[in-house]
Formats: C-alpha cells, sequence, structure tokens
C-alpha cells in the first residue's frame, strides 16, 4: 500500500542538521545493552543520512525517569551505536540547552550527536511548546523514525514535527505500510492470533478483524477474561476483571459476525507463576483451585497451528502463555512454529510477540515483526498515531 507521509528518503539532508527521533528504548544490564534490536533497526535510516552527510542529532527516551536519572542516561545506547555505525556517537550533556546548541553547531557532515534521555525533561510527556522549540532550534529537519512511541503525542515525536519541516525513517515507514496491509487490504482468508493478558488492551483489535478475519484465536492470560465472563472457573489464574465485561461485549459481537472466535480447549496448570512450580495437564478449562493456566494445551495449539496452514494473511498479537517460563513455553512455540511454516503473510505485533520470536530464533521466519507494542495495536486498530500525523504529507512536501 502507498506510504500518505513524505519520506526521509525525499528530503534534502546534505550539509544540514536533522533531528531524528529514534526508539532506543532498550534493556540495560550491567550499564549494558542488553538487547539492540531497536538500535539494529534504526541504521538503515542513519546510515542513509549519513551517506547524504547529514549532520545527525539523536533523540530517544529510555525507560520512565521522573527527571535526570543517571542510571538511565543513554551513554550504554551511545557505545552500542557507537560500534554498530562505526562512528564516534558523542552524548550531550542534556536535552535542550546552550551546551547542546553548541553541540549541535559543531557538528560535521556524517558525524552523530546523541541527545540525554528526552525524559529527563518534565515537558517531554506534556509536549510542552517551550521544550519542542527548544529542540527545533537545534536542527534545520526532523525525522521520525520512532513507530514504537509514535502513539504518544510528545515533544520529541509531535511538538518539534510541527515546528520543523518533518519526515518518516524507514523504518516508521515500512511499519506503517506493512501494518497498514493486514488492516486494511489482507490477502485472504485472514487468521488472526491474539494473547496476552489483557482484553481490554486489544479490544479495539478484536472488534476491528471480527469484521474482517475468518477466525480469531484466543491465547494467554486474556483467555480467562472469557472464561470468567461464561462463568467458567479459573481457579488462581491471572483475570484482568476490568476486561471481563469487554470480553463478553466481543462473545456478543462474534455471534453477529461471519468470524469465529476461538479460545482454548485445553491448558497447562501450574501452582504457582514459577519454572520450578508443580504443574498438569488439564484435558479441559475449568481450572481447580490453587491452579493457575499458565499456557495452552497441547490439542489447542494443535488447532491454533492448523488454522494458519491455509491462511493467505496470519496476524500474531501476543502470547499463549508464560513463555518466558520453559515449563510453559511450548503452546507459544508450537503456534509462532506454526505461522512461520504458514505459506501465505505472517505479520507479528511488537513486545512480548516480538520477544517469543527472538527466543525462539523464528524472527527472520516472519514477514514482518513489529517494533512497536502500544503502537502496533493502535494503528490495527484503526486509530491516528500522532507522530506520524504530525508528518509532512507526501503531496505537500512534493511542493516545498
Amino acid at each position: 500500500m502507498s506510504f500518505a507521509k513524505a519520506s526521509v528518503r525525499d528530503a534534502e539532508v546534505d550539509g544540514r542538521r536533522v533531528l531524528v527521533r529514534v526508539d532506543f528504548n532498550v534493556p540495560i544490564a550491567g550499564r549494558q545493552v542488553a538487547d539492540d534490536a531497536r538500535i539494529r533497526a534504526a541504521l538503515p535510516t542513519l546510515e542513509l543520512l549519513r551517506d547524504r552527510d547529514a549532520k545527525l542529532i539523536l533523540v530517544s527516551h529510555l525507560g520512565r525517569p521522573e527527571g535526570p536519572d543517571p542510571e538511565l542516561s543513554m551513554k550504554p545506547v551511545a557505545i552500542r551505536l557507537a560500534e554498530l555505525l562505526g562512528t564516534a556517537v558523542r552524548v550531550a550533556p542534556g536535552v535542550v540547552g546552550p551546551e547542546v546548541e553548541a553541540l549541535a553547531e559543531e557538528l560535521g557532515p556524517g558525524e552523530v550527536l546523541m541527545l540525554e534521555n528526552s525524559r529527563f525533561e518534565a515537558g517531554e510527556t506534556a509536549n510542552d511548546p517551550e521544550l519542542s522549540a527548544a529542540l527545533a532550534r537545534l536542527a534545520d529537519i526532523y525525522v521520525n523514525d520512532a513507530f514504537g512511541a509514535a502513539h504518544r503525542a510528545h515533544a520529541t515525536t509531535a511538538g518539534v514535527a510541527r515546528l520543523l519541516p518533518a519526515y518518516a525513517g524507514l523504518l516508521l515507514e515500512r511499519e506503517v505500510t506493512e501494518l497498514t496491509s493486514v488492516r486494511d487490504d489482507p490477502a485472504p482468508p485472514l487468521r488472526v492470533v491474539l494473547g496476552g493478558a489483557k482484553v481490554n488492551d486489544k479490544i479495539g483489535v478484536i472488534e476491528r478483524f471480527l469484521d474482517a478475519a475468518d477466525r480469531i484465536m484466543i491465547g494467554g492470560a486474556m483467555a480467562f477474561s472469557f472464561f470468567k465472563q461464561q462463568g467458567i472457573a479459573v481457579g488462581n489464574s491471572l483475570v484482568d476483571d476490568e476486561s471481563v465485561g469487554a470480553a463478553g461485549r466481543a462473545l456478543e459481537r462474534a455471534g453477529d459476525s461471519e468470524c469465529e472466535l476461538m479460545l482454548p480447549v485445553d491448558l497447562v496448570l501450574g501452582r504457582e507463576f514459577s519454572a520450578e512450580t508443580e504443574q498438569r495437564d488439564l484435558a479441559g478449562i475449568e481450572v481447580p483451585d490453587g491452579w493457575m493456566g499458565l499456557d495452552i494445551g497441547q490439542r489447542t495449539a494443535d488447532a491454533y497451528a492448523a488454522e494458519t496452514t491455509g491462511a493467505g494473511t496470519v496476524l500474531w498479537n501476543g502470547p499463549m502463555g508464560a513463555f518466558e517460563l520453559p515449563p510453559f513455553a511450548a503452546g507459544t512455540r508450537a503456534v509462532a512454529q506454526a505461522i512461520a511454516d504458514a505459506p501465505g503473510t505472517t505479520v507479528a505485533g511488537g513486545g512480548d510477540s516480538a520477544a517469543a520470536l527472538d527466543e525462539f530464533g523464528l524472527a527472520d521466519r516472519f514477514d514482518w515483526v513489529s517494533t512497536g507494542g502500544g503502537a502496533s495495536l493502535e494503528l490495527l486498530e484503526g486509530r491516528e498515531l500522532p507522530g506520524v500525523e504530525a508528518l509532512l504529507d507526501r503531496q505537500a512536501a512534493g511542493s516545498r
């Protein structure tokens, strides 16, 4: 599908300062980057800009600091990025201010400056106009390549984009194109597999795809909200009580649609949420007291896997169980493997879905694995993303 926003490919960046919003919200362990997948995802955009002699100023959030916090400095990220780019990456002493402006002025073509954690500034999440203006003073052009943060109207995603010529990075462009295609023009038949903890987080996706998919298959802890709504015993299973009503509405909607909403028919139980806990297979779904459902059972995994084999498109978002605990990873692994083997177009949401695919070594077997958790869900629901809407339209950029 065509992308309606202006692309960095078309921006005139030679010798100009380009503020790039990246999503470098990566796990840090022992003051080192523990998983550099999001950094690597941004490399095509950064390398394109450096090849065209742009002067790069990068900005990202990291964690949820309440003001400056040395434990959440961007310095470990800059070290890893420098290794991947093969060039020096200097870290600014802050996000904005005279010292930062001076460093930006000194940049030469192809050089890279990383601003400190954007959430060190209170005005970031408030989309503060003064912070947006201070960011805009650093650069001539703005590029948003942080799809994972594009659903937030923050100073670095929306505010500054209104003040500079604003373009989409290569990753953001691909994310929007791939996910919009699944949402609006999937090759039939479409199968949707949804897991995770809360129905409320995905009710918008369920309702959207009840009108488009042939099957929606539910797994993970969210299945227990459906069971509780139906009066089925859930034992000590994780249940989001606020989602029970949404589960009921989804079941009612499914009854009026041509889409079948499939729920687990068997489970793997544990006494507690632990890899060492006592476990047992349950042939049905009535969870006894003192037990919790931690994975879908073999019959459910086989049924879900079979549904993917003839699909033209498969969308997967959310694990089928506690995949991070080895005894309860089999259901998620089986479904992920079946989708990877499916002949149709296969797309996975970000967050835990991406983590599971990395864990199983299957990420490269999917046609697209999103880098955005909440952003991918909101786009699939059909909601506008502030970080995308703030960018120049392609037609407007062409007339500049």
